[in-house]
């Protein structure tokens, strides 16, 4: 018997019982197998309309026109170094400062020490200061001045101004305050951007996945190293036990357990065999596999996953825009607060350099150093927690407005089900038990290619049944098939079959059955009936899980298919859900989704496949399965590589942390603010209380390592 015919062999019974979308019968084996490990497999994502993302990504930093690359290590290394030789300048600058020397009572001076003191300074303020320059100027350049503008000009006009007191103007220079300013600033940007390379890490990690060489076989089984990189589709590879698999591929030869815990969630070692898909990164733990090649580079699951995470920390958060408005706003409250606070303090008669310290301190306090930090420290760290979940978010604005879901709408093929048949019901006549009907339907179905055949065989498996051999196996053309177990000839048919050989069986509780959307085929023992198998498309566990969470959360569960309203029904009342959608057309999908809308509810849409690309683009949240096709991840805002009903739960949980880790850090960037700008205006000086720019410093930084360590203690 042909592939072909196997597959043919039950049109009558499927045009008999209403079977589930026809899709099911090209589509299961694929599914299954992609389902076994939650494997995204999509060719090539053409991300479109992200042509700004560099300009996106460095305005996402809150104005850090300095440094856009934030995520390098060599420029933490650069920050770390300027920070430990402007550390040690400072202390002979302190040591040298008559105001430090008067403060504790010892008198150090020598002949000509401010000029060494200058040249002490001038080091720290070009060397160390210099990141804060050249991000100035570009901020200035780029019209959208920010947080290194205005440490710039703090530093500038601390420098400025004590240079020429060196060199013969009246007044105190403020060298020991500009060096500690430097150093506390270079200090705050170190601990910054270890932060945000901490929670970038993940994409990293993925890199690092891949092994850099792999066992090429050539066409006579011999083995060669070669680099990853001259390797082609349709090459085969050697990966031995404990090695990283370092292609996407399919299993030739071999079976072993597969590690795929970094890549998919799944903490269990997946069991593959050949004709098995594997994914590249994911580590072999047993036997020893040769694997046929089928994606290389670019096109590799884990390269997808590095572009979408990547994707992700750079498309710019509604949150984000605001923090960037607010940093902006916030210098050029700098700026009055600081140049009216030298006024104020000119007018009441203090000296220059009094006044001058005062407007210096102003400008330093106010700088919005952690509020430019607060959201995409955050978007960085939930968009780590979110990969590891296997949750991969490719729209952050939409993301975020999960927290206000109303409803959330889900396909049921391959969804809330998994696409491939199960047994539902065994019916047993007198002779017969029902271990017996399904070892026997099993028997003759294990050569079958039919999705059919392929339930009955699994559900006998799970079940411990030990199958039997059949022989003289034979397909009857839309009618069954037909064998020998242990000498006596089996059929498994479809009702048609039953109904022209005019056999007898319990109509009533046929068309319960078939009412309930269920397949039922005939077992046939020597052409008298054994029993009746309903198959239907199995609802998985973690949908009823999901449905129930999101009930608890106030949030409506909405089934949408295009499947008859009897299997649509039957799904629904296993998963407890109300509302239901049926018999729905894939260009209809998008309008019941703007119905829904309609009555004021904030959507997400949960889909798999092409029909439903149209639905996810126009729910308020689009949410692709990760075993999908590849139209259908294109379109979603986020994709779920574990195909888990349950994640859009953990999606959403995510979601509304995120959003509040982001205005807790708004809360402690600025709030800050309104006790410590009067605090360097000196309102407190009447009463002897004085802020210097250093002590200013040090509240600016402490609130940027406040809100570093708060987006830090965002949990999954």
């Amino acid at each position: 018997m042909t592939k072909h015919e196997g597959n043919l062999h039950y049109h009558d019974h499927a045009h008999h019982s209403s079977d589930p979308e026809p899709r099911h019968y090209n589509e299961s084996t694929v599914q299954e197998e992609q389902e076994q490990h939650g494997h995204t497999n999509h060719e090539e994502h053409a991300y479109h309309g992200h042509e700004g993302h560099d300009k996106h990504a460095a305005a996402g930093h809150g104005s850090h026109g300095g440094h856009g690359h934030h995520g390098h290590g060599d420029m933490v290394a650069d920050f770390k170094k300027r920070f430990y030789i402007s550390l040690i300048l400072t202390l002979p600058i302190l040591a040298l400062s008559p105001m430090i020397q008067h403060f504790m009572g010892v008198d150090w001076r020598f002949d000509n020490d401010l000029y060494i003191l200058f040249a002490l300074s001038t080091v720290v303020f070009f060397y160390g200061g210099w990141p804060f320059l050249t991000g100035g100027i570009a901020e200035l350049k780029d019209r959208n001045p920010g947080m290194m503008t205005l440490i710039a000009l703090a530093i500038s006009i601390a420098y400025g101004y004590s240079t020429l007191v060196v060199f013969g103007w009246n007044g105190n220079q403020l060298f020991w305050e500009l060096a500690t300013l430097v150093v506390i600033m270079l200090l705050g940007h170190w601990i910054e951007m270890r932060s945000i390379m901490g929670a970038s890490n993940a994409l990293e990690q993925l890199v690092k996945l891949m092994p850099s060489e792999a066992h090429k076989l050539d066409e006579h089984g011999n083995v060669t190293d070669v680099p990853l990189a001259d390797i082609r589709n349709k090459d085969r590879v050697l990966v031995k036990p404990g090695e990283k698999i370092p292609v996407d591929g399919i299993i030739a030869e071999g079976k072993s357990a597969i590690d795929e815990s970094m890549l998919t969630g799944e903490s269990i070692p997946v069991e593959k065999e050949a004709g098995s898909e594997v994914i590249g990164g994911s580590v072999n733990k047993e036997g020893s596999l040769i694997i046929e090649v089928e994606k290389t580079g670019e096109e590799s699951y884990l390269s997808q996953v590095i572009t979408m995470v990547k994707e992700a920390q750079e498309s710019k958060s509604r949150t984000q825009d605001l923090t960037n408005r607010a940093a902006k706003w916030l210098f050029y409250l700098a700026l009055v607060a600081g140049f009216t606070t030298l006024f104020a303090w000119l007018a009441l008669g203090y000296p220059f350099d009094v006044a001058i310290e005062r407007m210096v301190t102003v400008m330093v306090i106010t700088c919005p150093h952690a509020l430019g930090l607060a959201a995409p420290l955050v978007v960085a760290v939930s968009t780590s927690i979110s990969a590891k979940q296997g949750l991969l978010i490719r729209n952050r604005a939409d993301f975020e407005g999960a927290r206000n879901l109303n409803a959330v709408v889900f396909d049921k093929t391959g969804t809330l089900t998994k696409g491939e048949f199960g047994v539902t019901d065994i019916v047993s006549e007198s002779h017969y038990t029902d271990e017996e009907v399904l070892q026997l339907a099993a028997a003759i179905e294990q050569n079958s290619e039919h999705p059919i055949a392929a339930g009955i065989v699994a559900s006998a498996k799970e079940k411990g049944i030990p199958i039997g051999r059949a022989t003289d196996f034979e397909s009857i053309t839309g009618k069954g098939i037909e064998g020998k177990v242990d000498g006596r000839k089996v059929n498994v048919v479809s009702p048609g079959y039953v109904e022209s050989h005019k056999l007898s069986y319990d109509r009533g509780l046929f068309n319960k059955l078939s009412e309930e959307g269920k397949t039922v085929v005939f077992v046939l023992v020597e052409d008298r009936l054994a029993g009746m198998v309903a198959l239907a498309d199995i609802v998985r566990d973690a949908a009823k899980e999901a449905v129930t969470a999101l009930k608890a959360k106030g949030i409506q569960s909405i089934m949408l298919t295009g499947d008859n309203k009897k299997v649509a029904n039957w799904v629904a009342a296993q998963l407890d859900i109300d509302d239901v959608y049926a018999e729905v057309l894939p260009d209809d999908k998008a309008s019941q989704i703007k119905n829904i809308k309609a009555k004021g509810w904030r959507v997400a849409m949960t889909g798999d496949g092409v029909n439903d690309a149209p639905a996810l683009a126009t729910a308020d949240l689009g949410i692709a399965i990760g075993t999908g096709t590849d139209v259908a991840m294109e379109t979603a805002d986020v994709v779920l590589v574990k195909s888990n009903p349950n994640d859009v739960v953990a999606l959403i949980d995510l979601s509304k942390k995120t959003y509040r880790k982001m205005v807790q850090n708004l809360w402690w960037a600025t709030g800050y603010n309104i006790f410590a700008i009067p605090l360097a205006a000196g309102v407190l000086a009447p009463w002897g209380i004085v802020v210097s720019p250093a002590i200013g410093a040090v509240f600016m930084s402490l609130s940027t390592i406040i809100v570093a360590i708060n987006a830090k203690l965002l949990k999954a």
